[in-house]
């Protein structure tokens, strides 16, 4: 197969891109570390189930800047600090800590997701677990955990399958009480194990790396799922969204390549479409 001169130019763009989305996520590690479980101030945003803390404001900052000075004009969209807008063609986007809930309890699911989008297409992430130091990278060429190859491999049958999930939650309850938990109930019917963990973000890591056969998100933001996403489909997993067009939609499923995911598809097919972020 031959590749043309302008696909090797956008390579090795991406891969430029991913060693500084990497250097960004190592950067704020040894900071939160050092504060988990300690004793965390928290503050909330949306509600009680949209909880902030000054380690993720003050790690966006750190990122942002880091993001900016290495790819001059680029834009980032964060978590916390909204958007910041350049005029070039490079758009980050920043979640410093995803699973900001587990974080300040001191549980150990948490990371620090940096993702690029050039021309609407995600094209590099770099994802990192501080606790367990374990670092998740992908471009256009593949994915990677810890510098070792990615392939999203598992069990074949739900029946058999974990899946992960932050469904339902709050805002899903919402409109039909009755209706979500009886999704969810058929999900932990269908499927082996369903955990909870939180961290969207690292639930799709998780997906590639083949430690959960299956992921599923609600209400998700696009700096949730930029780069994981990314991970999943370069290390040959599946990942759908849904709620609309395009990766960054409220909703998502993602599996490994050997998983026929039914009940997860089901799942999709009748998602309400008034239930969004």
């Amino acid at each position: 197969m031959t590749t043309t001169a302008g696909s090797h130019d956008r390579a090795a763009s991406a891969r430029h891109l991913l060693d500084v989305a990497t250097e960004a996520v190592q950067l704020v590690a040894d900071d939160l570390r050092a504060a988990f479980r300690t004793r965390v101030d928290v503050e909330y945003k949306r509600d009680r189930h949209d909880p902030v803390t000054e380690h993720d404001q003050r790690a966006e900052r750190a990122i942002a800047e880091l993001l900016t000075a290495k790819v001059s004009g680029s834009s980032v969209v964060g978590e916390e600090g909204g958007a910041r807008s350049g005029p070039g063609d490079v758009t980050w986007y920043v979640d410093p800590i995803d699973g900001t809930a587990n974080f300040a309890h001191g549980l150990a699911f948490f990371c620090t997701s940096v993702g690029a989008v050039v021309d609407g297409e995600v094209v590099a992430g770099a994802i990192l677990d501080p606790v367990a130091d374990q670092l998740f990278t992908a471009d256009l060429t593949g994915a990677w955990r810890n510098g070792q190859p990615l392939r999203s491999r598992g069990v074949v049958d739900e029946a058999d399958a974990l899946l992960i999930t932050s469904y339902p939650n709050a805002r899903a309850l919402e409109p039909d009480r009755t209706a979500a938990l009886d999704r969810f109930g058929r999900l932990v019917t269908d499927y082996g194990t369903v955990r909870r963990p939180g961290s969207a973000a690292l639930s799709l890591c998780h997906v590639a790396a083949g430690w959960a056969d299956a992921a599923l998100g609600t209400s998700v933001s696009a700096w949730d799922v930029c780069a994981g996403q990314l991970v999943v489909r370069q290390a040959g997993g599946i990942y759908q969204a849904f709620g609309g067009d395009g990766w960054d939609q409220p909703g998502y499923v993602a599996h490994t390549s050997d998983l026929r995911a039914a009940a997860l598809h089901r799942f999709v097919a009748h998602w309400p479409a008034e239930v969004t972020r």
